[in-house]
């Protein structure tokens, strides 16, 4: 009971380092620490410890990401919401190859402002991810997927297909370079360890 009240105690005062830092209105401000607070509540007090040594700087933008994605879920895993963003990929490729502007600037949207898995992305990285040192590559990694598709969705509408192009392969490098940073190669385990790069 004792170690449940101070992992909440210093969720709550995780949560307050972060409002305090946060750019934005009240309201902004009060439902981000609301959502970090929920996100917390699911993590283990290993982890829970680890998310609070993050820098300030690293917890504002969890906060932000938080924020920007509205469509959340409380029971699919990043793995579910990966393949979710895939298949939006997918049709951004099919639809600048297929010269539709419309499929792919809705698809790009979609992929920008992607659904966020059960208790957000930490619970999901490998434990000696969680630093400021490694998370500090988020804010680049969002720019270069999130910003593309957004710039992928502005050329498509302009039925400008050859910069969405472009747009479509810089936000690919982007997936890659984070799959990279934070997952390994795909299948790789305990059990396989040949399979590790």
């Amino acid at each position: 009971m004792k170690n449940k009240k101070m992992m909440l105690l210093g969720i709550a005062m995780s949560c307050l380092a972060v409002g305090a830092q946060a750019q934005g209105n009240p309201e902004d401000m009060k439902r981000g620490m609301e959502l970090m607070q929920k996100q917390m509540a699911l993590m283990t007090p290993e982890l829970v410890q680890k998310a609070n040594a993050l820098s300030p700087e690293i917890k504002k933008f969890l906060m932000h990401v938080a924020l920007r994605h509205e469509r959340r879920s409380d029971t699919l895993t990043l793995v579910q919401v990966m393949q979710e963003i895939m298949a939006e990929h997918n049709m951004i490729g099919v639809a600048i190859a297929t010269d539709n502007g419309p499929m792919a600037a809705d698809a790009a949207r979609r992929l920008a402002l992607h659904r966020l898995p059960k208790g957000g992305m930490l619970p999901y990285l490998p434990i000696e991810k969680v630093t400021t040192e490694s998370l500090s590559v988020l804010p680049g990694m969002e720019a270069a997927v999130e910003g593309n598709a957004q710039k992928i969705a502005e050329a498509a509408e302009k039925g400008d297909m050859v910069a969405a192009a472009q747009h479509f392969g810089d936000m690919t490098a982007g997936c890659v370079a984070c799959h990279t940073h934070f997952r390994g190669q795909p299948g790789a385990s305990a059990y396989q360890p040949r399979l590790k790069k």
